[in-house]
């Protein structure tokens, strides 16, 4: 069934970005811009992408339910179905922040999940036009090109960490753990660009402390498809509706496992 789906949702996903996202970017007003929580904002272009892509998705495959990030904001219940039945997965804007200040990097992304486990996704950079693509067990592609994640090959890997959502103590211990082992480098606030990263060899290791599947649904299938590794901190899948914390993602499994028990072990 995916394999019928990437055409059309790739095709909905580049005229939300045309039509909604970019002509709202840099063209915000102050209140077209609301704060949902400390440093979490949401703007009337992620509300108008949402519905536009929620429409369109529902058009495309209308036995799939809708676990959308704005809807899920608005009514917190909905997302407790998330790993019931099938459903598209919604993040209409990721990178928020960035795109209400004005700054790349942001994203698209849409996944396909069955009973939690991810079956398709997508993830789009608006402003490069670049498409990442993964089906399970079809690979991944960029563009329509197969990649396989590479490493970075630095004498440290380089990691990525989400440290923001973790408490100061969670904080300290994995930046004292990952002080020496690893080439620290700033995250771009933004899973639809960071995922793409650990594949394209510029970075090596991401954690993540927060999981909601907007955020990860696309990313993690996209990262092992293309041969790289992203698990739970414990080495079970990523699985939608699991309200766990922690998230590991790399380039390849070995850098998996060196960088679960240097940062967790």
């Amino acid at each position: 069934m995916p394999f019928d789906l990437h055409e059309p949702v790739a095709a909905l996903m580049r005229q939300v970005a045309r039509e909604i996202v970019m002509p709202r970017f840099r063209n915000l007003t102050a209140d077209e811009i609301a704060e949902k929580a400390a440093n979490d904002f949401v703007t009337i272009a992620d509300k108008e992408s949402e519905l536009r892509l929620s429409e369109g998705l529902s058009a495309i495959l209308p036995e799939a339910g809708i676990i959308g990030e704005e809807a899920c904001a608005a009514d917190p219940a909905i997302l407790e179905r998330a790993g019931d039945g099938l459903n598209w997965i919604i993040d209409p804007i990721d990178g928020t922040g960035n795109f209400a200040a004005g700054n790349p990097p942001f994203g698209i992304m849409v996944a396909l999940a069955d009973a939690g486990t991810t079956l398709a996704g997508w993830i789009l950079d608006p402003l490069t036009g670049r498409l990442c693509h993964a089906l399970r067990g079809g690979g991944s592609h960029i563009d329509g090109q197969t990649v396989r994640a590479k490493e970075s090959g630095g004498d440290l890997p380089i990691a990525a960490l989400a440290v923001y959502f973790m408490t100061d103590e969670e904080r300290a211990d994995i930046q004292r753990r990952a002080d020496g082992a690893f080439v620290l480098v700033d995250i771009p606030r933004c899973a639809a660009e960071q995922y793409p990263r650990l594949v394209l060899g510029q970075n090596d290791v991401s954690v993540f402390a927060r999981t909601l599947p907007w955020d990860h649904a696309a990313g993690t299938l996209f990262v092992n498809e293309a041969g790289g590794c992203c698990q739970r901190l414990d080495g079970t899948p990523y699985v939608v509706g699991d309200v766990r914390r922690g998230l590991l993602g790399a380039s390849s499994p070995r850098l998996w496992d060196q960088a679960a028990r240097q940062l967790f072990g």
